[in-house]
This record gives C-alpha cells, sequence and structure tokens, in this order.
C-alpha cells in the first residue's frame, strides 16, 4: 500500500505491532510506515501528514550527505579501513600477490601489469580475512549475552543492505563494506541480525529485545547512516 502526499511516497504495511514506526531510508530517502493491524488508512495518513516536516529535513540530510568516489586503486589514492584513512601503496613484483598494512599506508603488492580489476579483488580478499579475524569474537560474546546460536556466517559484498538474517536455518550475512567503518558498527550490524534469531521481524519485541541488549542502538544507526556513502547505493537493514 503506498501513500502519496505531494511529492513525497510513503510505502504502508501493517504488522502485529503497537506503535507507529516511520523511517526514511539511506541513500535517497526511501520512506516507509508500518503500523498496527487495525490501523485504518486514514489514521495512517494523518499521521504520516503529522511527521512530513521530520521527513523532509531527513530527506536532505540524506541528500546532502558526503558520496564516495568509486576506487581507482591507484599511488596514494584514499582508502578507508575501520574508519579510519590510508593512503593505498602499489608495488609490483612478480611474487603472489599481497596486503599489509604500515601504519597509514595500505600496501598493496601484485604481479607487474596488474589491472584495476586484479587489484580490486585482492584488496577485496584481504577486507574478507580482516573480517573473518573480528566477527567471530562478536559472534562468540553476543552468542552468550542474548542466548542463542549462529550456525553460520557469510560475507558478501552486498548492495542494498549491511546484514541479513536466516533465522531458520541459523545463519547471518554481513556486508564486506563493513570492514571500512569503524568495528562498533560492525558490532551493532552483528546484533541486530542476531537478535533476529529470536524475533525474525521488526515488531514491538523486537525492540524491546534491542532496547534490553544494546540500548544504544539508535545513536549507532545514526552515525552508520552518517558516515560517506559507497559509489553504489547502500541501504541500511532496520
Amino acid at each position: 500500500m503506498h501513500i502519496q502526499l505531494g511529492e513525497i511516497e510513503i510505502v504502508v504495511t501493517h504488522k502485529a505491532i503497537k506503535h507507529v514506526h516511520l523511517s526514511v531510508h539511506p541513500p535517497l530517502g526511501r520512506v516507509t510506515l508500518v503500523a498496527p493491524t487495525d490501523t485504518c488508512i486514514d489514521v495512517v495518513r494523518a499521521y504520516a501528514i503529522s511527521k512530513l516536516g521530520w521527513i523532509r529535513e531527513q530527506q536532505i540530510k540524506l541528500r546532502n550527505q558526503a558520496r564516495e568516489m568509486p576506487r581507482q586503486f591507484i599511488e596514494g589514492e584514499s582508502h578507508y579501513l575501520w574508519g579510519h584513512r590510508y593512503l593505498l601503496s602499489i608495488v609490483e613484483q612478480d611474487v603472489k600477490p599481497s596486503v599489509t598494512l604500515d601504519h597509514r599506508c595500505i600496501r598493496l603488492q601484485v604481479r607487474p601489469g596488474s589491472n584495476q580489476s586484479k587489484c580490486a579483488e585482492v584488496i577485496h580478499n584481504w577486507h574478507k580475512e580482516l573480517l573473518h579475524q573480528v566477527i567471530p569474537v562478536f559472534i562468540r560474546h553476543w552468542e552468550e549475552r542474548l542466548s542463542v546460536k549462529v550456525a553460520a556466517y557469510f560475507l558478501q559484498h552486498m548492495k542494498t543492505r549491511w546484514g541479513s538474517c536466516n533465522p531458520r536455518k541459523g545463519h547471518i550475512r554481513l556486508n564486506t563494506e563493513l570492514v571500512k567503518k569503524p568495528k562498533h558498527l560492525l558490532e551493532y550490524v552483528i546484533v541486530h541480525e542476531m537478535i533476529h534469531l529470536i524475533e525474525p521481524t521488526h515488531n514491538d519485541s523486537f525492540i524491546t529485545i534491542l532496547d534490553e541488549h544494546y540500548p544504544h542502538w539508535r545513536e549507532v544507526r545514526v552515525e552508520l547512516n552518517a558516515l560517506p556513502l559507497t559509489a553504489e547505493e547502500w541501504q541500511v537493514n532496520d
């Protein structure tokens, strides 16, 4: 169901929840509204109208948000790791490609004549190695806190969300782009997806669990949304 308020289109769904949830999603300001099952459309429309000022304010913030340029993998280019900026140094040697971190420099070693695609592949694989070093630590900590078990996690370069969960299989999936963000933002996404093992939907029960175990999640989500977007269009899974 859709509501059109001037230039603003709002996607409306009804769920078994107690309160209305209105969200403005990055990167372009898509608006969704989730209402309790028995809420009539006139009440939903009236609520949305009362929030028009807030919706427009959030959309302006998102549209003004910084956006990263596509990486070309050239000498001296800026790259981000765990929220910090590094300069790329490229070394061509006829040995197995590798990546090392040296103070504020990411040293990419590739074979002579390697193209941009090959450099991107080497960096991407390195990113996954770094994530594999950190994610299991977070998962073990939160398995104990939440009394849940993650059967498996997967890394994927996803275009539309930071994470996802398959509650039936006990699997969570995480976006490899999270390696560029501060580690506490990665932890937030992990906690969010692990709570879906308890409550699959974003209902009041889900919010209650999140409030109890990760009370500052709203501030962290704002921080994640406020960071520069990549050249592609990402969306927080909220």
